[in-house]
């Protein structure tokens, strides 16, 4: 079985600026192979793979183009996994399951540099401070001993947000951490009032979003917000001539702290998530069950968005299933047309005039 574990680094200026650089050559090959399909598909209505567009690539494409030269001086595994990562994109549009795959944006830092195993014999080093990246070298945790000892990592990436930088790294993992002895089954719901109300745990989980902590950084995300949006008002209105590059400047600090404050936030809401899991799974239950919800069907109300948005069911859904799959506990998925509110837990009378605002009926 594989775990991933994901904590941040500390790498040196020369360190970042190979980061960044590779990150952008690799937001450079995703976009460039969605274009590049593009004109395929208009002129001869075919799909080009992502292997066949690798080795046009590096055969035809850069050997004619020397101004491209830069995109060689990066990690080759790096770029050969975000062209599949674009291969994939594409894949699930054809079947239906995801939407056209779209353009990445460097203010949107969803690019990663990916770093892996050559082969077999070797092997990727770490210690409980450091870790050895291919073409960075060795890099420093700012979290020691956190990534456990003595573990072969199979692959990983680097990512960058808000000027901070995490690796996230995939070991294999032997051990068994199913719980001898289980006790009874657990039901949750989830809520906007409550995060989540459990059967078998009589206090519910607070909903961090009403927290004067998060209350305060959304407060002061707005007013960051506003400066950021007056100083490119005022950029537009100069027509980028007068103070232009320090105008600019300034944009970019202002960028970086309304980025810092979104991490902020969002960092608070994961580690909650997190926190609620772990309480859940130390009950030792021998099954979960949660409701299939239709978040995205949530998400039109314009009234409940926002909320909804920031209580991340969907993560704490897909986290819950890891964990359980890590311990070996069954986890129900009940059907969102299922009555469960409208029926009672001990007649099993179907009330169908029960309204949103009932909160107890007999």
């Amino acid at each position: 079985m594989y775990r991933a574990y994901k904590t941040e680094i500390d790498p040196s200026k020369k360190q970042e600026k190979i980061i960044n650089m590779t990150i952008g050559v690799c937001r450079f090959i995703y976009n460039f192979y969605i274009s590049y399909n593009k004109k395929i598909y208009e002129t001869s209505g075919k799909f080009v793979s992502g292997e066949s567009f690798s080795k046009w690539l590096n055969n035809d494409y850069i050997p004619s183009n020397p101004e491209k030269s830069w995109i060689k001086e990066v990690s080759s595994k790096a770029v050969k996994k975000s062209i599949m990562n674009a291969d994939s994109a594409f894949r699930g549009f054809f079947n239906k399951k995801t939407k056209f795959p779209r353009y990445k944006k460097k203010k949107d830092q969803g690019v990663k540099m990916y770093f892996v195993k050559t082969d077999d014999k070797s092997k990727i080093q770490y210690e409980r401070h450091k870790i050895k990246i291919p073409t960075i070298g060795f890099v420093k945790f700012k979290e020691k001993g956190y990534i456990p000892q003595n573990k072969i990592i199979r692959s990983g990436t680097v990512s960058q947000k808000a000027g901070r930088y995490y690796v996230s790294a995939i070991i294999d993992d032997e051990k068994d951490h199913s719980f001898k002895e289980k006790n009874e089954g657990i039901g949750i719901d989830l809520g906007i009032n409550n995060f989540a109300v459990c059967s078998n745990i009589k206090e519910p989980f607070k909903n961090i979003n009403k927290t004067k902590k998060v209350k305060g950084l959304e407060k002061y995300l707005k007013r960051q917000q506003r400066k950021l949006s007056r100083k490119y008002e005022s950029l537009k209105k100069r027509n980028k001539i007068k103070k232009g590059e320090a105008t600019k400047q300034n944009i970019q600090k202002q960028v970086r702290k309304v980025q810092v404050t979104h991490q902020k936030l969002n960092n608070i809401r994961e580690n909650h998530v997190n926190q609620v899991i772990n309480e859940i799974v130390k009950t030792k239950p021998s099954h979960i069950t949660i409701e299939d919800l239709n978040v995205k069907g949530m998400m039109k109300n314009r009234h409940l968005s926002k909320a909804i948005q920031g209580q991340k069911f969907y993560e704490f859904r897909n986290k819950l299933k890891y964990k359980c799959k890590i311990h070996k506990i069954e986890l129900r998925i009940v059907d969102r047309f299922y009555p469960s509110s409208k029926l009672c837990s001990k007649c099993g009378c179907l009330n169908k005039n029960l309204k949103l605002k009932d909160r107890i009926y007999k």
